[in-house]
């Protein structure tokens, strides 16, 4: 597996608008990000909460090697809400591995999601949201992921080239340590053009406009031997009129 990749091809904060609107996705520098969002600086505190993550019982594969937590939230003309805990569900339209099955995670932890930071980043993809489809309500899911070597191998995107049936995905890169892979793809949901760049800085994101375009991450291996080696991301997903869920529980 090669290290070998381009860099991130980074959007300033000004040009936002118009990379979203002509390509369907950005990448923002951690410095970017923390700016639009209204950190004082990227909060590498918050690594410390990808520690102590359960297993993801739910990999069809019977790979061992993801761990994570999931919280749902209602952002209601900038207001955030915590919602109570529920099922992960998309369609197997979306994923053909893990679709059609509601997938039960542990929810994230009281300390992360009371953080004032925690609040003024979901404020800020709702902005951006708001910027490719007018709303002024907005069902986000936060996904907190890492992908380890446990088994040899590790597999960010199971599921292959996927879109996930929303309007905006954030994917901030937390953490890498000791990896080698984890490359991100970006392609047009409807032609052959695409980008390939490897992720790297901690509090990166790349954006996406869900409609637009398809996305994957090729596997990690560990970089010497048997030695811990894991790629930790925070997946954000806002959706308009409800959570992805069977049809009885939409908008529930």
């Amino acid at each position: 597996m090669s290290n070998s990749s381009p860099l991130p091809p980074l959007t300033a904060a000004a040009a936002l608008p118009k990379q979203m609107t002509q390509a369907g996705f950005a990448v923002l520098s951690a410095d970017t990000a923390a700016g639009l969002i209204g950190w004082q600086r990227p909060p590498l505190d918050w690594q410390a909460h990808w520690a102590d993550l359960p297993s993801d019982n739910y990999l069809r594969d019977g790979g061992r090697y993801r761990r994570r937590r999931h919280g749902c939230f209602v952002i209601d003309e900038g207001r955030v809400e915590a919602v109570a805990h529920r099922a992960h569900w998309q369609p197997v339209e979306y994923n053909a591995l893990h679709g059609g099955i509601e997938r039960w995670f542990e929810p994230l932890p009281p300390a992360l999601q009371s953080d004032p930071r925690w609040t003024a980043l979901l404020q800020a993809m709702a902005r951006i949201a708001g910027g490719l489809h007018p709303a002024a309500r907005w069902f986000a899911e936060a996904h907190v992921f890492r992908i380890d070597t446990t088994d040899g191998i590790g597999r960010p995107t199971p599921e292959g080239a996927h879109r996930d049936g929303v309007d905006l995905v954030a994917v901030f890169l937390v953490d890498r340590h000791g990896v080698k892979g984890g490359e991100t793809r970006v392609f047009a949901a409807d032609g052959p053009q695409g980008v390939r760049f490897t992720l790297a800085e901690p509090f990166s994101v790349l954006l996406l406009d869900d409609a637009r375009v398809i996305h994957e991450s090729t596997p990690i291996q560990p970089l010497q031997g048997d030695a811990p080696a894991w790629r930790d991301t925070l997946v954000l997903t806002l959706r308009r009129g409800g959570f992805q869920g069977p049809q009885a529980m939409l908008g529930a």
